[in-house]
């Protein structure tokens, strides 16, 4: 259990790890003197290979910037079930046909073009369920989940199209 809470936020931590800034070493320090010769830099002064630096070093600091709020922006990059695949916001929809329950295979069809086929969970309705209102939402940690108004179980699923 203790596992399974850990989990999420060492993912977090590995996902941030690209985003941390190393500190800017020097262009001489970064070249051979073979480089240094061959690029010309050996020929700039003291002063000009300060600025040289100085302008390296805020241009590395920008695109770090810029990547950082890409990705606060576009939320977490992870693909798969993980946080729920490519999006993290609920579908709400109506099934279209009638189903008396589900078990793994079952496919959804929804108004909204979508289909969700159940990977996990079953449940035996009685009654057709068509016309019901139906919301698919992302899992705590993996997945995505669909529910059926008015109806308690929530098999897990995933897109079938």
């Amino acid at each position: 259990m203790r596992l399974n809470r850990l989990l999420p936020f060492a993912l977090l931590c590995a996902l941030a790890l690209p985003l941390q800034a190393r500190e800017y070493v020097d262009i001489q320090k970064r070249l051979t003197p073979e480089q240094m010769k061959a690029t010309g830099l050996d020929q700039l002064s003291g002063e000009q290979l300060q600025l040289l630096n100085s302008l390296l070093d805020e241009d590395r600091k920008a695109v770090v910037e810029e990547v950082r709020k890409e990705r606060r922006d576009d939320g977490p990059r992870v693909t798969g079930t993980l946080f729920g695949g490519a999006g993290l916001e609920p579908v709400t929809s109506t099934l279209t046909g009638n189903l008396r329950g589900w078990s793994r295979g079952t496919v959804f069809a929804l108004e909204n073009g979508q289909r969700w086929r159940v990977i996990d969970g079953e449940y035996y309705a009685g009654k057709p369920l068509g016309g019901t209102k139906v919301t698919v939402s992302p899992g705590k940690i993996s997945g995505w989940y669909l529910q059926v108004d008015g109806h308690n179980p929530r098999p897990k699923v995933q897109r079938a199209d």
